[in-house]
């Protein structure tokens, strides 16, 4: 609580001197950068044509899964006893396989995820400086950090603009 204090003194301290007044501020959601830019929207439409077979595998095994555990659970009583270790054993194969296809869906798919931010990383950096620079800021901050920011100081937009004329 004591730091916390500290911190709100120091920082109405700061934003009471005259040098900080002059301050150009503005607020930048990176992610959001990211994500809204042209390239990773393509890259999301390639991703899911490329993870869509996959993705589809695996919401079939669930509903077959599904569709056993629920009969088992209607007519588990009054199956023989060989037909419904038959639908035991088939539901806990298709469990197994779910979760290992399910694993194999999502290393793949975050392996290909790193990949693009990898590329997109230094575009991303290089568009924010570059709007920082053109409109001067003395002071960038991250909107996470932010409760509340007018429009007028959000540049967000032009990055993304900006990032999208870089080809």
């Amino acid at each position: 609580m004591r730091k916390l204090t500290q911190w709100v003194l120091f920082s109405a301290a700061l934003l009471a001197t005259p040098a900080f007044a002059e301050m150009k501020i503005a607020v930048l959601n990176y992610q959001m950068a990211l994500l809204e830019s042209d390239a990773a929207k393509t890259y999301a439409v390639d991703a899911e044509k490329k993870f869509g077979p996959q993705l589809n595998k695996l919401k079939t095994l669930e509903s077959d899964a599904k569709r056993i555990q629920d009969r088992l659970v209607k007519e588990g009583e009054k199956l023989q006893t060989a037909e419904r270790e038959r639908l035991e054993l088939e539901f806990k194969q298709k469990a197994r396989d779910f979760q290992f296809q399910s694993k194999e869906l999502n290393e793949a798919k975050a392996v290909a995820d790193r990949e693009m931010l990898k590329q997109l990383k230094p575009k991303l950096d290089k568009a924010v400086e570059e709007v920082i620079k053109k409109g001067g800021y003395d002071l960038v901050l991250e909107q996470g950090s932010v409760v509340e920011v007018k429009p007028q100081y959000d540049i967000t937009r032009q990055v993304i603009e900006r990032m999208n004329q870089m080809r």
